[in-house]
C-alpha cells in the first residue's frame, strides 16, 4: 500500500495511491484521524484501505504533493552511512552512528521547488531512504527493530554545506527551509520486502550521480532504531532518514552544485521516484 499527504483544493488530507490517482480517505476519517500521522498512531493503515473503496478519487495531477509526514515529532539524519560517502569526506571509521536532526519546516513534497538559500550558493543533494516509525517504543532491540516500521520513503538530504561546515555539528547547513524533500509516498513494508537489494540512485538533469544498494549501509536499519530507541522515545510518525551514498557534490571536481533550473530525482527501487526542480529563495 502506498499512502501520500497532499493538499487539494486548499485543504491538507491524506490518502491511499493507486491507478493514477488518491483515494482521499482523510476526508472520510479526518474527524477521528485527521493526518497521516494519526492514522499511523491509531495503526489504522488496514482501516485505511478499506475505506479507500468508498473515498473520492482525485488525479494525481490535481494534487499538491506534502511532505509524507509533514508534522513528524522529530526527524533523525544518519550521516556518513556508506563507506564510499565515508571515504570522499575523509571521516574516521566509527562504531556507532553519526545522528544530527532536522525540523519539519525544512521539509517540502514531491515536484515542489527545492530551495537554494540566499546566503549561499553551496547547496547539495543527498539521496537517501526514509524509515517511517509506526509505534511508539523505546530501547527496541535488534531483532524487534523492524516491526516498529510503518513504511520508507524517498528522501533527499539537500545540504547547504558552507553552512553545514561553519562548525563540526551538521545543523545549520541542514535546515534550511524547502531543502529536504520527502515523498511522493510511504509505501508499507510489505510491498518492499526485505531490505538490502533495493537500489537507490539520485540524477541531477538525468545524469546518474549517486547509486548504491541500501544493504551497503554501514549501520543498517535495525541498528538505527535501537540506538535511536535508546536515547529518545521514538514516536509514531517520527522519520529516521537513514544516511546517503557516496557521490556527493562537494567532493567532485569541480564540485557539482545545484542550481536554479536543475531538477534532482531520487529513486529507489519498490519505494517510488521522488522529484524536484532547484529554485532559488525569494
Amino acid at each position: 500500500m502506498k499512502l501520500a499527504s497532499f493538499l487539494h483544493h486548499g485543504t491538507a488530507s491524506w490518502g491511499v495511491v493507486g491507478d493514477g490517482v488518491i483515494h482521499d480517505v482523510g476526508a472520510v476519517l479526518r474527524g477521528r484521524l485527521p493526518d497521516l500521522k494519526a492514522a499511523i498512531a491509531a495503526g489504522a493503515l488496514n482501516a485505511a484501505q478499506q475505506e479507500s473503496a468508498g473515498a473520492a478519487r482525485i488525479a494525481l495531477d490535481a494534487i499538491e504533493w506534502l511532505p509524507v509526514i509533514p508534522n513528524p515529532d522529530k526527524i533523525l539524519c544518519i550521516g556518513l552511512n556508506y563507506e564510499e560517502h565515508r571515504k570522499e569526506t575523509g571521516r574516521s571509521v566509527v562504531g556507532n552512528p553519526t545522528i544530527f536532526t532536522r525540523f519539519p519546516n525544512s521539509q517540502t513534497g514531491h515536484l515542489a521547488p527545492l530551495i537554494r538559500p540566499k546566503v549561499s550558493t553551496d547547496f547539495d543533494y543527498e539521496g537517501e531512504l526514509a524509515v517511517i516509525i509506526g509505534t511508539s517504543c523505546r530501547h527496541v532491540a535488534k531483532d524487534a527493530a523492524y516491526a516498529q516500521v510503518a513504511g520508507y520513503a524517498c528522501y533527499n538530504d539537500g545540504s547547504v554545506r558552507d553552512w553545514q561546515r561553519h562548525t563540526h555539528q551538521f545543523t545549520p547547513g541542514k535546515n534550511f527551509v524547502g531543502t529536504g524533500p520527502f515523498g511522493p509516498w510511504m509505501v508499507t513494508p510489505d510491498e518492499v520486502g526485505p531490505i538490502g537489494p533495493q537500489r537507490l540512485v539520485t540524477r541531477v538533469n538525468g545524469a546518474v550521480v549517486q547509486d548504491a544498494r541500501l544493504e551497503e549501509m554501514l549501520f543498517d536499519i535495525p541498528t538505527q532504531i535501537a540506538y535511536c530507541s535508546t536515547f529518545t522515545r521514538l514516536e509514531p510518525g517520527d522519520v529516521i532518514a537513514t544516511g546517503t551514498p557516496g557521490g556527493v557534490g562537494a567532493k567532485r571536481t569541480p564540485p557539482l552544485w545545484l542550481k536554479p533550473g536543475d531538477v534532482v530525482e531520487v529513486e529507489i527501487d519498490r519505494v517510488g521516484l521522488l522529484r524536484n526542480p532547484v529554485a532559488d529563495e525569494t
